[in-house]
Order: C-alpha cells, then sequence, then structure tokens
C-alpha cells in the first residue's frame, strides 16, 4: 500500500509542474487557432498527454503514469484559467 501511495505521489507532482508548461500551450492553441470553445478541454487533455510522453527525459516514471500525469495537467490547467481569468454570471444557460 505505501509503494502505491508513493506512485500516485509521484505522479501528481509531475502533474503539477507539467501544468505550467501545459497551460501555455493550451493558450498558444487558442490564440493562434480558431476552435470552438466546448474543444478546449478536449486540447487540454491531448497537449497534456503529449507532454507527458515528451518527458521521458526528466523522469524515471512508466509512459502510463506520464500520460495519466499529462492528462491531469492538461484538464486541471484548463478548469485552473477558466476559473481564474472568465468571469461567470452563475447560469448555466444565457
Amino acid at each position: 500500500m505505501h509503494v502505491q501511495n508513493e506512485i500516485l505521489t509521484n505522479m501528481l507532482a509531475f502533474a503539477s509542474v507539467l501544468s505550467v508548461f501545459v497551460l501555455a500551450l493550451v493558450q498558444l492553441v487558442k490564440v493562434t487557432v480558431e476552435i470552438p470553445k466546448n474543444w478546449i478541454p478536449f486540447i487540454g487533455l491531448v497537449i497534456g498527454m503529449l507532454v507527458g510522453a515528451a518527458a521521458y527525459p526528466f523522469t524515471d516514471m512508466a509512459l502510463v503514469l506520464r500520460l495519466w500525469a499529462g492528462g491531469l495537467a492538461g484538464l486541471s490547467a484548463t478548469g485552473l484559467f477558466e476559473l481564474a481569468f472568465n468571469q461567470h454570471d452563475g447560469n448555466t444557460k444565457k
């Protein structure tokens, strides 16, 4: 059980580091390519997984853990940006 907790802790720490880079890349895509807003979380997920897979030289984690960390980083970076910088009026429909 202790080994599983350590693996998950490492993966979440890695996702925290990746989220900064993923956030920057998602914002770059948003300002350079015109895409529907509802695709942004999917784009964040894909970019996060790609960044996680590309981070091979920086960690000894297995590929599947790097993909999970990247996916979590992509979704959390997208949600964090939306929460911090977009004003919402509290309604789900306009």
